[in-house]
């Protein structure tokens, strides 16, 4: 056997003993059912290989060699400086999470209208789930069936965001849902200290008519190795409009491994801001299906990589019917020995006629040690579409870099220059001017240690 198998076996028995030892699947009802099959479907599926097509590029062996241990509220919520997080105020409702754990007094919650909001937490208590409710949608997205780690989410959430955008009506300001990875160890077993993992859970419906700003920020509170693994379900009903801002920029120790599945009514409207800047390995799945006629979806990407950081994007975006649009354009920037990866489907089914869509994949190397790979795909099983997709691969522009330097300008400088005007078009497409500035700066500290190596973001 294998060591990649004895490995796979022992984070199977690892995983599955933890699950009966913290009694997760206790307590009966339809959320304790739910975690006991998704920790079945585990001990059967283990973690993808890359023996998977999916999983080609994604080596993720050293997630599996660890024995993480699901973290409790390590982070203590009632010790949070929040100054010192300086966390941006957008002026609406902000959600704070510690270790995946909802952390109420660090919070500010508001009496909008709009939003109705209820933690996972709160919903384990009922017995079954109420048809008709946003509840109704927990686990229906994303399965436990789809993979090791959307399992694993399932099997380990205890806590999580439960939001509904009420029809008809309009946020009063941008939402904020915040992840705080403590980053230290979790509990101690056999006299030592393991690295801890969350699992953060979204869980939104945005109702007929409604619309809303949700910004979702993923952030470490220590340098130390630890393992996120998120799932977020996303449902727009017919004429909803939703824009999200994912920024995740968490530790480079960090584990993040993120599946978002969004489904779409008549005439929706989403709209996706992903920002990605810190994990060793990072990999996110954002899977869209515009289900109903006039559904449309923009979906927006940059990603930074510097030392050995891996940052894999994987997108597919499913026209099931007709008449609906769809816009990608994902932006890599990677340094030093850096990998990125992008794979992006979009299919055109048989009865979807008059579908538009367009997507782009473009990325920039900044040395000769970085490297990616991408893979724009379209299956088309329609005839009258206007459908195109492409990608790009390359090094700053010498052109420009003479010019810039012709007028003065120190090398190191120059290519900063250009490299910010290169991710500039992703951060600058974001419509609230605050959250646009927020994100700006963010990104622009996280390029100066593209540069400047010896900096922390």
């Amino acid at each position: 056997m294998s060591d990649r198998s004895l490995q796979d076996d022992a984070a199977r028995a690892h995983y599955v003993a933890t699950f009966a030892s913290l009694g997760r699947g206790d307590g009966g009802g339809w959320l304790g059912s739910l975690r006991q099959e998704a920790i079945e479907r585990f001990a059967e599926l283990g973690f993808p290989s890359r023996r998977l097509e999916e999983w080609r590029y994604t080596n993720v062996a050293p997630i599996a060699k660890l024995a993480f241990i699901p973290a409790s509220g390590t982070g203590d919520p009632g010790a949070l400086d929040m100054e010192a997080l300086a966390l941006p105020d957008f002026g609406g409702t902000r959600l704070v999470f510690v270790d995946g754990l909802f952390a109420e007094h660090a919070s500010r919650l508001s009496d909008d209208p709009a939003l109705e909001f209820q933690s996972l937490a709160q919903s384990s208590s009922q017995a079954d789930r109420v048809q008709g409710s946003s509840l109704a949608h927990y686990g229906t997205l994303v399965e436990a069936k789809d993979d090791g780690f959307a399992a694993l989410n399932t099997a380990f959430a205890t806590d999580g965001a439960v939001l509904t955008l009420t029809r008809g009506r309009a946020l009063a300001g941008p939402l904020q849902i915040v992840f705080i990875s403590s980053g230290g160890p979790a509990a101690p077993a056999d006299g030592e200290n393991q690295p801890g993992a969350s699992f953060p859970r979204v869980l939104i419906v945005a109702e007929p008519g409604s619309e809303g700003v949700i910004v979702q920020d993923h952030i470490s509170l220590a340098a130390g190795t630890s393992l996120s693994c998120a799932v977020s379900e996303i449902v727009l009903e017919e004429d909803a409009s939703l824009k999200m801002i994912l920024m995740q920029r968490e530790s480079d120790a960090t584990y993040h491994i993120a599946r978002q599945r969004v489904r779409q009514q008549r005439n929706s409207r989403f709209s996706l801001h992903s920002l990605n800047l810190g994990g060793a390995i990072l990999r996110n799945e954002l899977d869209v299906v515009l289900a109903d006629e006039g559904a449309a979806c923009e979906l927006d990407g940059l990603y930074l990589g510097r030392d050995r950081q891996l940052v894999d994007n994987h997108t597919l975006v499913d026209h099931a019917m007709p008449r609906c649009q769809s816009r990608q354009l994902y932006k890599g920037i990677l340094a030093d020995r850096s990998r990125g990866v992008f794979r992006g489907r979009v299919i055109v089914r048989p009865n979807a006629q008059h579908t538009a869509a367009e997507q782009q994949n473009r990325n920039l190397l900044l040395s000769r040690g970085a490297e990616v790979d991408t893979k724009p795909q379209l299956e088309i099983y329609a005839d009258d579409v206007k459908c195109n997709h492409g990608s790009s691969i390359g090094q700053l522009d010498e052109e420009a870099l003479f010019f810039l330097r012709s007028r003065g300008l120190d090398e190191s400088v120059a290519r900063a220059l250009l490299t910010t005007g290169f991710a500039a078009q992703i951060t600058e497409s974001i419509g609230s001017e605050s959250i646009r500035d927020w994100a700006t700066a963010v990104v622009g500290a996280r390029l100066e240690t593209l540069f400047n190596p010896g900096e922390s973001p």
